[in-house]
């Protein structure tokens, strides 16, 4: 979601762009034309941390080596962009740019007071895209983009034929896993939802996820019955991508899927979970079915409490598969509509 920001940078001052990020966000790094170069680094203030104190000291110097003129810091509106600040401080870059509540001083010599989220929420690209506008960067397009590389397209439909699917032929996509169990759309329910979208439209349904999620995506399938396919941990992320951009709907959890989708303008139905209002998906067809998070799995952390209280005061339940079922129906006769104008005018 931060990609358009790393565009408006790149087209405004045609500068060299280096992305500082987890071992997680650097997957989707080859696929984002404006980034020239990745520094992979699982740091303290991330909760996939693994560096040691050594570690964080050998990154100071890596990025004093290489005579960064300026660093723009990311950050929702739940987080600090004061460790990143200091660890850029300490490696010497000059101008360090970012959203702080409290008054960094030289911490932070480009600094915009943070007002989310008790003054407005913004959508997470438009945070960006505003914090990078204080310097006078803008975009030629706001959309989230993500290229499709040599190869990747073959591989995918090389691997739908041994599946025995013909490439061609339009399907539907169910990602149900997630990285936090607040955000779980039950099995139970992805399955009664795949039942009646396989009845409904007979199109191969594909339920996609990581290869640690194999067995959620297997039992979903199995349950579904005929017309369903397992096919988490079967592509790369660059297949991934294409395998998204030629599917008729997506149907997920709101996890990077959705923004995938988004970067491909492929219509999604998004089971919602009631935790991040700024990560709808952007400037893409969509259909948010929102629920409530359990209230044993809500954030400790008191900023994301505040918004709770503030906008999700009533309890929501999950989607009825019947809610799912019309939400797919919507794009999947726009897909339609468009395909019969393209082809007879």
């Amino acid at each position: 979601m931060s990609s358009p920001a790393f565009r408006a940078l790149k087209e405004t001052f045609g500068c060299r762009i280096t992305l500082l990020t987890s071992s997680a966000g650097s997957l989707i790094a080859p696929y984002l034309e404006c980034v020239d170069d990745v520094i992979v680094a699982d740091l303290p203030w991330v909760r996939t941390s693994g560096e040691s104190a050594g570690a964080l000291m050998s990154l100071v110097e890596d990025i004093r080596s290489r005579n960064f003129e300026a660093a723009v810091i990311f950050t929702v509106y739940s987080q600090s962009s004061l460790p990143a600040a200091m660890l850029l401080s300490m490696a010497g870059v000059p101008v360090r740019v970012a959203y702080a509540r409290e008054n960094p001083y030289d911490l932070i010599n480009r600094w915009i007071p943070d007002r989310e989220p008790y003054d407005h929420i913004l959508h997470q690209v438009r945070r960006d895209l505003d914090l990078v506008f204080s310097l006078g960067a803008r975009p030629a397009d706001e959309r989230l983009k993500l290229r499709i590389k040599d190869g990747d397209q073959e591989n995918v439909q090389d691997e739908l034929g041994r599946l025995g699917v013909d490439p061609r032929t339009p399907y539907i996509i169910l990602h149900p896993g997630v990285s936090e169990v607040k955000r779980e759309y039950p099995a139970d329910l992805w399955i009664a939802a795949g039942k009646l979208l396989a009845q409904k439209y007979r199109l191969p349904l594909l339920v996609t996820g990581s290869t640690s999620e194999s067995d959620l995506a297997g039992r979903i399938a199995d349950g579904i019955g005929q017309g369903a396919l397992a096919v988490a941990g079967n592509f790369s992320i660059g297949e991934f991508i294409c395998l998204i951009d030629h599917a008729s709907c997506v149907v997920s959890v709101n996890t990077a899927t959705i923004h995938i989708a988004a970067a491909r303008q492929t219509p999604a139905v998004v089971l919602y979970a009631q935790t991040n209002p700024q990560h709808t998906p952007w400037q893409s067809p969509h259909q948010i079915l929102p629920f409530s998070v359990p209230a044993g799995l809500k954030s400790s952390n008191t900023i994301i409490g505040y918004v709770n209280g503030k906008l999700y005061q009533g309890k929501v339940p999950y989607p009825h598969p019947k809610q799912v079922l019309l939400a797919v129906g919507k794009w999947i006769a726009h897909l339609s509509d468009r395909l019969f104008r393209e082809t007879y005018g």
